[in-house]
C-alpha cells in the first residue's frame, strides 16, 4: 500500500503569518431535492478534512441558492501537472443546514489551485423522525488513489438487428441510470443522474481541471463516446441488468455520489456534450478506452496522463485522440437531444434576433426567474432585445458560463436543462 503525503505551500506575509501560496475557489450550490428550487438562506461552514472543527468559512446562500466565491488554501499547481506520491488536492468538509431541510455533510470536496470549484448539494425535506447525520464522503481522485484498471473489451460492440437495440441513431439520453458498484452487487444503489450533470462529475473524478483545455476536451469527448456506446448498445440492459453503466473503474468509469464538479470542465461539457467519438463506417459511438499511463499502461489506448504532455505541447483534442487511437478517429454529433423542450436553433441568439426560437427561450428563461428571483423576468414577445440580454447574462453568471449575453450552444441547453428540472417535465433524481 502507498503512503501518500499531502502539502499545502505556504509563505509569510508582512506581518510574519503563514499563508497559504497557493489557492484555489470554492462555491456551493444548494438546491432542494424536492423541486429543484435554491435554497436560500442555507448556512454553510467549510473545514479542513482533518479537523472538522477548524472552520475555516461561515457563508450564507443567496437568492439562486448559491455561496459567494471563496479562496481555500491549495497545494502546489505542478503536484496536479505530473504524477507523484502527493496528494495535488486539498480536501474539506462541508456543512449545510437550512430551516426545513435535513442538515448535510459532505467530507472531502477537492480544492485543486487556480480552479474554481462547485460543491453541488441536494437537500432534503426534514422528515419527521430525526435521521442521523451521515456524511457524504468523497472517496480520493482516480489519478491518486488506488483503483482497479479498466478490463478490455472490444471498441465495437456486436449487436444483434432483432429490435432490442432500440436506437436506430444516436441520441443524448435524459437520464444516466448508474449503479454505484460493481454489475453483479446487488446490494449498490441505481441513481438516476442527469446526462451531463454524469459527464462532468466523471470527468471531474478522473483528470484534473488544472489541465490544458485541449486535454480535458480529448478526455470529455472518451467519456462521453464511452458511455454512449453503453446507452446506443444497452449492454448492461441486455444482460438483464435494470441500469446504464457503473461506477467501477474495472467496467466503466468513475462516478462519484455528492462529488464537487470543477467549472474549467463544467464549461467544456456544456459546449460539446452532444459529441461523440465515430470510425467510418460505423453507426455506433466507440468504446474508448483509457487508463492513467503511470501505474497502469493500456496500448491503442489514451493515456490521461499521455495526454496532459501532448495538450502541453499544443495539441489539439482531436489531435491528442488521434494519437492514441488512430487516423480514423472523427468526432461525430448526436441529432437528437432527449428531454428538452426544443432544439438549439444552430446559430447564435443575440440582440436583433426574433422568432419562435427566441419566444421559446424567453418563455423558459422568464420561468427560471420566478424561482431563480436574481434573474430580471421578461416578456416572452419573440424579440431579443436589451431585456432578454440582461436576463441571459444573469442567467449565465449564476450557472457558471461565460457572461456574453448571447444564447449559444451551450446557453441554450443550459436553459433547457434547468427549464426542464424545476417544472418537473423530467423527474432527477
Amino acid at each position: 500500500m502507498k503512503k501518500y503525503i499531502t502539502a499545502v505551500a505556504q509563505e509569510t506575509n508582512a506581518s510574519g503569518e503563514q499563508e497559504a501560496a497557493y489557492t484555489g475557489i470554492l462555491q456551493v450550490n444548494v438546491v432542494s431535492q424536492e423541486n429543484n428550487f435554491p435554497v436560500r438562506d442555507a448556512e454553510v461552514s467549510i473545514a479542513y478534512k482533518g479537523d472538522p472543527e477548524s472552520t475555516v468559512e461561515q457563508l450564507t446562500t443567496d437568492s439562486s441558492g448559491q455561496t459567494e466565491q471563496v479562496s481555500l488554501a491549495a497545494p502546489p499547481l505542478d503536484l496536479s501537472l505530473s504524477p507523484g506520491l502527493i496528494q495535488p488536492y486539498s480536501e474539506y468538509t462541508v456543512n449545510i443546514r437550512a430551516q426545513g431541510f435535513e442538515p448535510v455533510v459532505i467530507s472531502g470536496t477537492e480544492i485543486l489551485p487556480d480552479t474554481t470549484a462547485i460543491q453541488p448539494v441536494r437537500m432534503v425535506p426534514i422528515q419527521q423522525e430525526i435521521s442521523p447525520d451521515v456524511p457524504i464522503v468523497i472517496p480520493d481522485h482516480t489519478l491518486y488513489g488506488e483503483y482497479p484498471p479498466k478490463i478490455a473489451e472490444d471498441e465495437v460492440k456486436t449487436v444483434a438487428e432483432t429490435g432490442e437495440i432500440v436506437l436506430s441513431r444516436v441520441v443524448i439520453p435524459q437520464t444516466i441510470v448508474v449503479h454505484d458498484g460493481v454489475p453483479t452487487d446487488p446490494t449498490a444503489t441505481n441513481y438516476y443522474v442527469p446526462y451531463l450533470d454524469y459527464i462532468k462529475n466523471v470527468a471531474s473524478s478522473e483528470i484534473y481541471a488544472t489541465w490544458p483545455k485541449a486535454t480535458i476536451t480529448a478526455n470529455v469527448l472518451a467519456i462521453m463516446s464511452f458511455t454512449l456506446n453503453r446507452v446506443y448498445t444497452e449492454w448492461y440492459r441486455n444482460k438483464g441488468y435494470d441500469f446504464t453503466i457503473t461506477s467501477s473503474t474495472a467496467f466503466d468509469h468513475k462516478w462519484i455520489y455528492g462529488r464537487n464538479i470543477y467549472e474549467s470542465i463544467s464549461q467544456v461539457v456544456d459546449e460539446i456534450f452532444n459529441s461523440y467519438l465515430s470510425r467510418p463506417g460505423i453507426r455506433q459511438p466507440i468504446l474508448t478506452q483509457y487508463c492513467d499511463g503511470n501505474r497502469v499502461q493500456c496500448p491503442n489506448w489514451m493515456t490521461q496522463w499521455g495526454s496532459l504532455t501532448l495538450g502541453e505541447q499544443g495539441y489539439s483534442a482531436i489531435e491528442i485522440l488521434r494519437h492514441f487511437y488512430g487516423s480514423n478517429m472523427y468526432i461525430n454529433t448526436a441529432e437528437q437531444v432527449s428531454g428538452i423542450p426544443s432544439s438549439f436553433p444552430g446559430y447564435n441568439l443575440t440582440i436583433g434576433a426574433s422568432g419562435d426560437k427566441v419566444r421559446q427561450v424567453q418563455e423558459q428563461l422568464d420561468t427560471i426567474a420566478g424561482v431563480y428571483t436574481a434573474i430580471p423576468r421578461i416578456t416572452a414577445d419573440g424579440i431579443y432585445g436589451q431585456a432578454t440580454a440582461n436576463a441571459v447574462r444573469q442567467f449565465q453568471s449564476i450557472f457558471g458560463l461565460p457572461v456574453t449575453g448571447i444564447i449559444d450552444f451551450a446557453t441554450w441547453y443550459r436553459i433547457s436543462h434547468i427549464y426542464v428540472g424545476i417544472t418537473r417535465i423530467a423527474e432527477y433524481s
